[in-house]
């Protein structure tokens, strides 16, 4: 049975919370959630790996079991983010890592691979996104925000905090929902809930577009450093569409590109299958 650490760490003020196993001498990966969950989407993900790598799982500010800081101390942006993680990998002293980057995870995991690639010692990719074709007309409420950020286009995004739309996100795709536990969305759901959390994504949703504007320079590092690279995307995500997996290949010709037959949350129905794939790649190319 795999014995999960449950830790916590501040970091420049910031209470980060984190799940931990594997041996401290092992191979380290390091688990990035994406939106509107935390590192609890891991929980079937994390034994899968645990026998042979140390497996790391920080929740970011605002999410999960972490420190939500006033807005007014604190900035809600992908850049502001990937600067704290970076700390913390410092702080918990993290010399070398494999990157497991989804959804919001991806654009945090990979500004910090480009400011650090030699420690990064390769990359799996869960439906989290570098390029512009990935992108769906899911997008589309929130790229109106991005062209003009008032306050009605801010308050139409509410509808992307809705219960439904988390229940929405879990089940979409997924050829069979009776196979999607309950707990994560209803988890997801009661930490949204809480009071200033709502503006908190608000923030993120109108400053994703940092992100997409970071596409040239996620691809840059890519070409440059050629760390090696799976994916592993639900093929029926709503909002990160199977053409954007495809595109790694541009820019990593040697990328392993794997669809799995589920939605957004892949793990939710597919974490024996996906890890066998990351012990597979990592086995053979991680450097």
């Amino acid at each position: 049975m795999t014995k999960i650490r449950h830790n916590r760490v501040t970091i420049d003020g910031v209470e980060l919370y984190y799940r931990e196993a594997g041996a401290a001498d092992a191979p380290a990966i390091l688990l990035l959630h994406g939106f509107p969950t935390s590192s609890h989407m891991f929980r079937n993900l994390i034994p899968e790996l645990a026998g042979q790598y140390r497996v790391i799982a920080p929740d970011l500010p605002g999410f999960g079991f972490s420190a939500a800081p006033d807005r007014a101390k604190f900035s809600y942006s992908f850049a502001n983010l990937a600067t704290l993680l970076g700390r913390f990998v410092d702080t918990i002293e993290l010399d070398r890592f494999a990157l497991y980057v989804f959804d919001y995870g991806a654009p945090v995991g990979f500004r910090l691979a480009a400011a650090r690639p030699q420690q990064v010692s390769a990359i799996i990719s869960q439906n989290g996104n570098a390029y512009a074709e990935g992108l769906s007309e899911g997008w589309n409420p929130i790229r109106a925000y991005w062209a003009e950020p008032s306050d009605a286009n801010r308050q139409a995004l509410r509808m992307m905090l809705d219960p439904n739309t988390t229940v929405f996100q879990y089940t979409h795709g997924v050829p069979d929902a009776a196979q999607v536990a309950p707990e994560g969305y209803t988890l997801d759901n009661a930490l949204l809930a809480r009071p200033g959390i709502d503006e908190i994504q608000l923030d993120l949703f109108g400053d994703y577009q940092s992100n997409v504007a970071a596409y040239p320079d996620f691809q840059a590092y890519f070409r440059r450093h050629q760390p090696p690279f799976l994916t592993v995307w639900g093929a029926n995500d709503p909002f990160f569409l199977p053409a954007g997996a495809e595109a790694f290949r541009r820019d990593l010709p040697d990328a392993e590109i794997r669809f799995f037959e589920t939605g957004h949350f892949a793990l939710e129905t597919h974490a024996a299958e996906i890890g066998a794939a990351m012990r597979d790649f990592l086995g053979r190319t991680a450097r």
